[in-house]
């Protein structure tokens, strides 16, 4: 239970006082008056003695009474009815309250009501005032009853005024009133305790007034008459008006008078709150009163009895809830008249009138009071002294044979099982209870438990079973109350106690009362789980303001367990809100839905948080606090809940109505919605126009869209590109203050700057909703809502202007009141319609088009929310209209060690972009773009640009990730018009001649100059007149293009680079993005190798007399039947180099055409040439020598030759790039190269190095072929020509090259190495060195020799050496090395070379050498001659073959 402020000794002591009754004559009520009370009132404050009493028990054993209150009341025939609803109501938490807190596991439990502030480690137990004051009322008004004398009275206080005429009179007056009152009969109400009652006579002065001295006359006049002891003259009224502004004298008695609480407006106006009716209200307002017994007999007739809490009204019926208004008003309006306004009361008293009351009240009990109760338990106890020589069972048989003065009545309201006998008042059994009574109003708890412990005995053998439960109940109350505590606290006297008023006595009253009382001493001994028990038995559906204290306080009792019980807290704190709600105690039920909202919430339990925050919501709004009703239905609709649809649908047409009624219509600040939810992370943000689709044969660049899916590695790449595009317009260098463009911004991207938008260009900010309900949302009217702050004025509207710069303008305030929108500063698209289904995620693009300069801040969205209907149009009622913000968390932050500790998040601006002035806007369009090419064709398409703004453009570049797929044309050869589709068919890119094929022809050369080629780079000028377009203008300029070499989908992407002619801009340039797929078909498949010549230099010398080069191509048709193509024709091969060229054709078939249908293969063999030295240097800018051989009836003409060199070896050098040469390092070991003129002026350098120079430059080649062809295509029943050109870059001398890319393997997985291990000794790559010497073998293939005659035949070999570098070389030969390859195996070999067999050599460069050796035979076969080993044994050479016969 909730901690009191009494403890429990204290709170039962003052639950059972004596009962004093005051009869006043008119003159002393008007005299109390004055000070606005009446004589009962006056003393009420002061009836706690301070000092302790003192009583002799029937053992003549002293016993001290401390700390004793006595109960002082008018005495009322008609007792009023008291409202115990009101007191409850009256009684609220106070504003601004110590906040209570219990920490129990995770939870943190507020009990004040208001926002927690802090978390206390201790536990603090909350107070529940409202029930203390209701159970502080329950008790002193209960009605006295006949089977307990603990309420009746027990003195009588007689009060005179000193003003009477004559006072001993009035006094005689009032004590033959207070006789008849008792005994006639007339009067139930009150009770008297014994017939002798006490009267004690009170002569009451007013200072101010009277005559002092005759009052002290009348005094001793009453002394003689009535003893000492019996009288007291009180002086009050010391005090008059004239100085009560002199001393502030304390008002003690606010706090005790509860009937004139009404006057509380507050109070009124909550009971205004409760009996009006409200729209889905459980239940009106239910009035718990006393009502005063109008029958005889025992009072606790079910029908009669003075506390039925509840009177009988009918659930949300208003006349009756009007009635108990009307009437609460009235009563408050007469307390207010009669007791004047608040603190007023003690008006004429002085701090000594106080002392005056208090020592009245302490004489009366000393003197009168205390000895008269002595008496009476002396001589009660002696009648029952007297009486114990009888046998108590013969006692009881004459009892029931011969009557004994009583017997058994039955009442007249209810059966015997429910009350058993009814005691006569001289009842011997009653005499035992009045004593056990009187013992216990003066605190002689041993006395009284023995006394209730015999008379319980004697009730139950009679079957009395109210007098047993009354007497149970108080021996258990005097075992707890004992000092020492010599017994323990019978508990189960309580509980049989309470179970026998409410299940056979049917008394809910006294069953309450004795449940009030069993918990506080449960509570007190640390027993809250028995006690939590004993008050939930006592709710029934009879009262519900009773039900709802009891449950209340049983909450608090599993709080306050040792293991606090947190949930059944706040199952039973929902169960005592609902009660609350019942009995019209509106804020006390949301008091108890609020408390245990804080255990449910965030918990996982929805449902019941639904439950709560709806009650919560009718609650509040019910009260009068729209905001708190507005706020508990948000948390319903923003929590995922499991409700049902229709539920659903209710909850949402309860807000609005609430939100409805809570908002004005002039309101000028939009509120916040909860619905629907928005991603706010997830919202994108676009700047620019939308992209444009494709308009008849025009392709629109891709660009971005919010329709594109934000890829981080693609990011990347167009960052890449858009860096090479800005250093190459700023000659290699990318600025400090480099920024990538950032069209479309999202939760990946940088949003830490602020992004740039332009003036006039539309910025569209997509959101994500989502409806988390499952029942569809109507929203309309939807907008963005931004701030806007100028940069400064223009020329034009100075005064406007001026207002506008530096000041944020908002368009909230237009679009709350419904105004014209701000569009001369920013234009706001709204959307009209927008339906969320149920559960559904949608996106809305809202668009906003600035038209100043300056800084924007969207701050969210601004809609009309509704509910969908289901084909009938929504009621305006329901429509309301608010806002969410869209507030974005950046990223966390993790850089220093603060931000690793913390959870910090940067800024995200991707909603405050910063509008920069115009900007050109350039849109590109492509014609005849293919989709599909074959590997190598060259394809023509056009490109357009078109500047769409009104600023011009310049510095127009584009980069690509494939900058060999394209190449622009010059725009002197384009048409004005581009061509027709049909005309496009026969666009060549290479013009050619008829010829004549012509044996041995010798290839056509051409020498351009490296100057004469395009940039070879990524990035790529755009050629446009003047390097500028003019607003609204465009141009069209050929775009040529080759397949990729590999098959396959190719995704190319472009990004168009362009600047504005105004420099100075925030925006330095702008970009635009393409990206295209293209098909890659196969076509043909070209592998080159070179080898030199085995003929000797002096037998291949061509005409100008220089030795050659054979060039093997092979080419393969590895193009597939699907894409229709017949055959592939090879037109030409042309090769380009600074060094060699290609002299001729020396297949054998040279004269045929070459043509090539599917898998067929063709082998070509070309002899290069190296060029003169003086033709490759012969002027100071560095030369390409191209060189052609048509193998068809077709010449490419050399006329335009430009086209060519635009165009193929663009292609070509612009596809090298990507594919770099190979180099290939040799080192020399055991071979001594002499240096050359040359080498020898390289003093310093290293012998190794310049050997691996010498054999790198003996061995490279730097040839590259262009092979071009033709394709002939079957299509629609037309044949269409394709051409096409495949490249091969032959670097080295024996090793092959081929036009198409090497698929890439996978890379075996490589074992971590923690420690380094040194390099494995480099193998010497003999087999190049001996390249630099070309040797031949010359002989008879056929032998004959009479081995017979003669056993050895000795065959003369030449062994001719010729030096093919320019450097002088020392060559070794050795004849002894047998060899060891398959192919010399597989012959006999038993022969051997005679004379020399080891040679030492020297050629100078280019030289030839020959030698004669003679190989000796002993026998026929065939024999390999290639066995001399030059410079290494590891040479491999083709067999040399010869056949020795035997004549």
């Amino acid at each position: 239970m909730a901690q009191c402020v009494q403890s429990v000794q204290e709170f039962v002591q003052d639950s059972f006082v004596p009962m004093v009754a005051v009869l006043c004559s008119e003159e002393a009520e008007r005299v109390t008056r004055k000070n606005n009370l009446n004589f009962a009132e006056l003393l009420r404050p002061f009836c706690r003695l301070t000092s302790e009493g003192h009583i002799r028990d029937p053992n003549n054993q002293v016993q001290a009474v401390k700390n004793l209150r006595i109960c002082v009341n008018n005495v009322v025939t008609s007792p009023n009815t008291v409202l115990l609803n009101e007191v409850v109501l009256s009684c609220q938490p106070q504003e601004g309250a110590v906040t209570s807190v219990i920490t129990a596991g995770d939870y943190d439990l507020n009990f004040s009501g208001k926002q927690m502030l802090s978390h206390f480690v201790f536990v603090f137990l909350a107070t529940t005032p409202w029930f203390e004051a209701y159970r502080e009322s329950f008790l002193q008004s209960m009605p006295a009853s006949d089977h307990e004398f603990l309420n009746h009275y027990l003195a009588c206080l007689l009060v005179v005024s000193s003003t009477e005429a004559v006072p001993v009179e009035q006094f005689l007056k009032l004590s033959q009133e207070q006789h008849r009152i008792q005994h006639s009969g007339e009067y139930t109400n009150p009770k008297w305790f014994i017939p002798n009652t006490l009267k004690y006579y009170v002569l009451l002065h007013d200072i101010s007034e009277g005559d002092e001295q005759r009052a002290d006359t009348v005094y001793e006049d009453m002394k003689q008459r009535y003893g000492s002891q019996g009288c007291y003259l009180l002086k009050i009224n010391s005090r008059t008006f004239s100085t009560e502004d002199d001393e502030q004298i304390p008002d003690p008695w606010s706090q005790y008078l509860h009937r004139n609480i009404l006057h509380n407006q507050d109070i009124l106006d909550d009971l205004t709150v409760n009996s009006a009716a409200v729209e889905n209200s459980i239940s009106a307002a239910e009035v718990d009163c006393h009502h005063p017994t109008e029958k005889d007999g025992l009072s606790n007739s079910l029908e009669n009895h003075p506390l039925q809490l509840d009177t009988a009204s009918s659930p949300g019926s208003l006349h009756t809830a009007s009635a108990v208004n009307t009437d609460l008003k009235k009563g408050a309006r007469d307390s207010e008249s009669i007791a004047g306004g608040a603190g007023s009361h003690g008006a004429c008293l002085t701090l000594n009138d106080h002392d005056h009351i208090r020592q009245f009240i302490q004489e009366f009990t000393f003197r009168g009071l205390l000895p008269h109760i002595e008496k009476n338990i002396r001589q009660l106890n002696d009648q029952l002294v007297s009486r114990k020589g009888l046998s108590r069972s013969l006692f009881t048989a004459t009892k029931k044979w011969f009557g004994g003065g009583k017997g058994p009545e039955k009442s007249i309201t209810e059966p015997k099982s429910t009350c058993g006998l009814l005691y006569p008042p001289e009842a011997p059994e009653l005499q035992i209870r009045k004593m056990a009574d009187l013992c216990f109003l003066v605190q002689h708890y041993e006395l009284a438990y023995s006394c209730y412990h015999t008379a319980k005995k004697d009730f139950l053998s009679d079957q009395a079973m109210l007098y047993a439960a009354g007497a149970l109940e108080m021996a258990a109350v005097s075992a707890f109350l004992q000092a020492g505590a010599p017994r323990p606290y019978p508990a189960h006297y309580m509980d049989t106690a309470i179970q026998t008023y409410r299940d056979v006595c049917k008394n809910m009253v006294l069953a309450e009362r004795c449940a009030l009382l069993s918990a506080e001493i449960l509570k007190s001994q640390g027993k809250y789980s028995e006690a939590a028990t004993l008050l939930i038995k006592m709710t029934s559906e009879d009262s519900d303001l009773r039900s709802a204290l009891l449950l209340e306080q049983a909450a608090h009792c599993f709080i306050n367990m040792r293991n606090p019980m947190v949930r059944k807290f706040a199952f039973h704190m929902i169960l005592a809100g609902h009660r609350f709600s019942k009995a019209g105690q509106r804020k006390h039920a949301l008091r108890c839905y609020c408390q245990a909202m804080q255990v449910y919430k965030e918990r996982g339990w929805s449902l019941a948080e639904d439950h709560i925050n709806f009650t919560i919501g009718r609650q509040s709004f019910t009260l009068r606090q729209p905001e708190n009703a507005v706020t508990a239905f948000r948390q319903i609709l923003t929590n995922d809940s499991r409700q049902t649809a229709t539920q659903q649908g209710a909850f949402l047409r309860e807000y609005l109505y609430v939100y409805k009624s809570v908002i004005g219509v002039n309101e000028v600040s939009l509120p916040q919605l909860p619905l629907p939810c928005i991603h706010s992370s997830a919202t994108r943000v676009y700047f620019g126009h939308e992209r444009r689709l494709a308009e008849g044969e025009k392709q629109a660049a891709t660009h971005v869209s919010l329709d594109q899916e934000y890829d981080q590695d693609l990011a990347a790449m167009w960052c890449h590109l858009e860096e090479q595009l800005v250093a190459a317009a700023n000659r290699g260098i990318v600025p400090a203050n480099f920024q990538p463009t950032q069209c479309c911004l999202n939760s990946q991207t940088d949003n830490l700057r602020h992004p740039l938008a332009v003036v006039e260009e539309p910025i569209i900010v997509e959101v994500t909703f989502r409806n988390p309900l499952k029942v569809s949302l109507a929203l309309s009217n939807l907008s963005l809502l931004w701030k806007f702050t100028a940069d400064d004025a223009p020329p034009s509207k100075e005064k406007t202007a001026e207002k506008l710069a530096g000041e944020a303008i908002t368009n909230e305030e237009t679009l709350a009141l419904g105004m014209t929108q701000k569009d001369d500063i920013v234009t706001t698209e709204t959307i009209l319609d927008f339906h969320l289904g149920p559960e559904e995620t949608k996106m809305a693009r809202l668009r906003l088009l600035p038209h100043r300069t300056g800084q924007l801040n969207i701050v969210g969205v601004v809609y009309n929310l509704a509910e969908a209907s289901s084909g009938e149009m929504t009621v305006d009622l329901m429509v309301v209209r608010g806002k969410q913000d869209l507030m974005i968390r950046g990223p966390r932050l993790n850089q220093t060690k603060e931000d690793k500790m913390l959870v910090r998040h940067g800024p995200d601006r991707r909603l405050d972009p910063i509008i920069t002035p115009s900007m050109p806007l350039m849109e590109v369009f492509f014609l005849q773009f293919p989709t599909a090419l074959l590997c190598g064709e060259i394809r023509k398409a056009y490109v357009e640009f078109c500047n769409v703004s009104s600023v011009a453009l310049c510095s127009l570049r584009v980069a690509s990730t494939h900058p060999d797929f394209f190449t622009f044309g010059s725009k002197a050869t384009t048409p004005l018009t581009p061509l027709s589709p049909t005309s496009a068919e026969n666009c060549s890119a290479y013009k050619t001649l008829a010829t004549t094929p012509q044996p041995g022809s010798v290839a056509s050369e051409i020498l351009v100059s490296a100057e004469d080629f395009s940039q070879l780079s990524s990035v790529m000028e755009i050629p446009i007149d003047g390097n500028m377009l003019q607003p609204g203008k465009s141009i069209q300029l050929p775009l040529w293009l080759r397949g990729p070499d590999q098959e396959g989908v190719h995704e190319i992407n472009f990004l168009f680079y362009y600047e504005s002619t105004q420099k100075g801009n925030k925006l330095s340039h702008r970009v635009l993005r393409h990206t295209v797929f293209i098909c890659a078909s196969r076509s043909l498949s070209v592998q080159a190798s070179a080898s030199r010549s085995s003929v000797p230099p002096h037998h291949s010398l061509d005409d100008k007399g220089h030795g050659g080069t054979l060039v093997f191509i092979d080419v393969e048709n590895i193009n597939t039947s699907e894409s229709g193509v017949r055959e592939f024709h090879i037109v030409q091969v042309s090769s380009s180099s600074q060094h060699w060229r290609l002299h001729k054709c020396i297949n054998p078939a040279r004269d045929k055409d070459c043509k090539l249908t599917s898998r067929e293969r063709a082998k070509l063999c070309f002899r290069a040439t190296q060029c003169k030295p003086l033709q490759a240097s012969s002027d100071a800018v560095e030369k390409y020598i191209f060189a052609d051989l048509n193998l068809g009836n077709e010449r490419v003409n050399l006329k335009h030759m430009l086209t060519l060199v635009d165009i193929c070896s663009r292609f070509y050098y612009s596809c090298n790039l990507f594919y770099p040469r190979m180099i290939g390092v040799f080192l020399l070991v055991a071979n001594v190269i002499k240096e050359t003129d040359v080498t020898q002026q390289q003093i310093h350098i290293d012998r190794a190095s310049d050997i691996t120079s010498i054999v790198k430059k003996c061995n490279e080649l730097d040839l590259n072929i262009i092979v071009i062809w033709k394709a002939y295509v079957v299509e629609d029943n037309k044949q269409l020509i394709l051409e096409g050109q495949l490249h091969v870059a032959l670097q080295t001398i024996g090793k092959e090259a081929t036009s198409l890319t090497p698929k890439e393997e996978a890379q075996e997985m490589v074992l971590l190495k923690f420690k380094s291990e040194l390099p494995l000794p480099v193998v010497l790559p003999s087999a190049e060195l001996s390249q630099l010497i070309k040797t031949n073998l010359h002989y008879p293939e056929t032998y004959t020799h009479p081995f017979v005659q003669d056993s050895l035949c000795l065959v003369p070999v030449t062994l001719s050496l010729s030096n093919c570098s320019l450097a002088q070389v020392d060559v070794i030969i050795d004849l002894r090395h047998k060899s060891t390859s398959p192919e010399s195996l597989e012959v006999h070999n038993s022969f051997t070379w005679v004379g020399q067999t080891q040679y030492k050599l020297q050629l100078k460069p280019q030289e030839v050498l020959c030698l004669t050796l003679r190989a000796c035979f002993l026998q026929a076969g065939v024999y390999n001659l290639n066995t001399p080993r030059v410079f290494t044994s590891q040479q491999t050479a083709s067999p040399a073959l010869i056949i020795i016969n035997n004549a």
